[in-house]
Parts: structure tokens; sequence; C-alpha cells
């Protein structure tokens, strides 16, 4: 099937004439809420990395031929030029505030900023039918949204589920968490994944469902081939982040997974103007790091034109 992009692409403009008086005044009192969230850095145009890019690599010591997350700040800045770090929670070795104290401190040494922590912790279900089942996750995600705060994140994200669940169970649990990390500074994304994979309309529904407080982070790899260029031209303009994920690429850059630039430029007509947070997985680090350069220069190409 040949995908073309449409003529006018949905933009946030769109959706915001789109949307009742009532939920358009109650977003935007919630813009309003917290002066912290509105005197953070501006990620306009800023590039970043998804530490699970990093996950074969790490070690929580010094060792050959690994990286300790404490060093990834200032490797991203002086050897990739990157500034945006997204924390995935299966790469933090310790939950101990210092540790998390001393990320942070790393972090803004070498002038990075860590934006969001994904909450990738399995056998999690907030949308679960069992009560006793969803407390626990939504305990467990409490916890993960106080070590979020701790490292300055702006956004924290749950991790769907692989069943499509009771969307009335999913949009309450939705905005318990976003109560509660509302006057921690944080709010809720929601990326598709799991269940959501080959459904457009996931993103947009679970947000209207829920209400303010709930962002899209799109990922550009994580669709069907035949739901991608839709779901992210419904996704980004309802977006605050991105995963521009790219799998392997041929010896002259090319990607034949999917069209990268075509999933760009959706974003982009769309309104979304960052961060964008690659998501690159390599068996080695030099090959990990000519995919993330890559990247960066493509990135880089396609904004300034």
């Amino acid at each position: 099937m040949t995908h073309r992009l449409p003529n006018r692409p949905t933009t946030r403009r769109d959706f915001l004439q789109a949307t009742s008086a009532t939920a358009l005044t109650c977003a935007v009192s919630w813009a309003l809420c917290d002066e912290p969230i509105r005197r953070r850095v501006d990620l306009t145009r800023q590039l970043g990395v998804t530490t699970g890019s990093f996950v074969k690599h790490l070690s929580k010591t010094r060792a050959d031929g690994k990286l300790r997350l404490l060093d990834l700040p200032k490797i991203m800045r002086d050897d990739l030029d990157l500034k945006v770090m997204d924390l995935m929670t299966a790469t933090i070795p310790s939950w101990e505030p210092d540790y998390l104290d001393e990320l942070k401190g790393k972090a803004a040494e070498a002038g990075c900023v860590i934006t969001n922590l994904k909450m990738n912790q399995k056998d999690l279900d907030m949308a679960s039918p069992d009560g006793d089942a969803r407390k626990r996750a939504l305990d467990e995600y409490r916890r993960s949204i106080d070590a979020a705060q701790r490292l300055g994140c702006r956004w924290v994200r749950p991790l769907p589920g692989a069943k499509r669940p009771d969307l009335k169970l999913y949009a309450a649990a939705y905005r318990e968490l976003i109560e509660y990390a509302k006057p921690r500074g944080i709010e809720l994304l929601i990326e598709n994944n799991a269940w959501m994979q080959d459904d457009p309309e996931a993103i947009p529904q679970v947000i209207k469902e829920v209400g303010a407080g709930l962002h899209a982070q799109p990922d550009t790899g994580n669709w069907t081939a035949k739901s991608r260029y839709d779901g992210l031209a419904k996704a980004f303009p309802l977006a605050v982040s991105c995963d521009f994920k790219a799998k392997e690429f041929g010896p002259n850059g090319e990607h034949s997974a999917y069209d990268l630039h075509r999933c760009f430029t959706i974003g982009w007509q769309s309104g979304f103007r960052g961060p964008w947070c690659f998501e690159h997985a390599h068996e080695d680090l030099p090959g990990l790091w000519r995919g993330l350069i890559t990247l960066r220069d493509m990135l880089r190409k396609w904004m300034a034109e």
C-alpha cells in the first residue's frame, strides 16, 4: 500500500478547536497550575537519547567495554553533542536517593536535561479488573513518580499492557496518577506500545477519555506497517516528546524498515518541534555511536530545511 501525507495534516490548533469549551478550559487551567513546569528549559529542536538504547552496554560499576549510567551525560554532551536524556527504569541500577541525586547532578554538570522516566516495570496492570492488582500497579507507579521528581523529570510514562484494557478503568487509573504527579511538577505520557501498535486511534482516544494532564509521546517504531503513518499523524498534534526510533542502518545510512524522513515530516507538519529522543540499538558500542550520530545529523539537516 502506498502511503501519502495528507495535504493538510492535523495540527495542535485543529485539535484545540475541535475540543469542547469545558475541556479547553481545563487544559488551559492545567498549563497554568504549576509555575515550576512553565519555568523549565525550552526543549524546542532539542535532540536526545532514550537510555534504553544503551541497555546492553550498561554496568553499575566500571568495566571494560561497558558504560555506567552516571557517565552517560558527559558522553552524550562530549561525544554525541546531545542534551536530552529520556530514562527507562530497567537502566537505573539503584533507586536509593543518594544515587538518584548523583545522577541528577551528573546530568546538570554535563549540561543535560533529564526529561522523562519510562516506567517499564513488568507484570503491572493499572487497568486490571482485580482491585488488588490495580492497587499494586498504582502504588509502584507512585513510587516511580517520587523517584522521577527527585531526578528532575517533567514526565513519566506507564507501560501499556499487551491486551486492550477497559478504557474506563484505564482512564481512571491515569487520572489517579495525574493527580498524584501534579503537585510534584510531573505530567503523564502515553506511548504507542503493546495493544496500541495497530490502532492509530488509540492515543487520541485515551487522551480524550482521560482529560488534562496526559500527553502523547509517539514512537516512530512501535507501529504495525499498516498503522504507522496514520498513527503518527493522529498522535503528533498531542505530543510533547517523541521516541524517534530507528532499526538497523545500511552501509550508507539507509533505513529500510520504514521511512524516517516521512515520520519526521508528519511530526514537523503537525507543529511538533521536540524534543526528539533517539532510540536505537546495536550489539557493539561503536556501531551504536554511528547510528546515533547518523540520526543526529539527519534531524539537524531536516530541521534546518
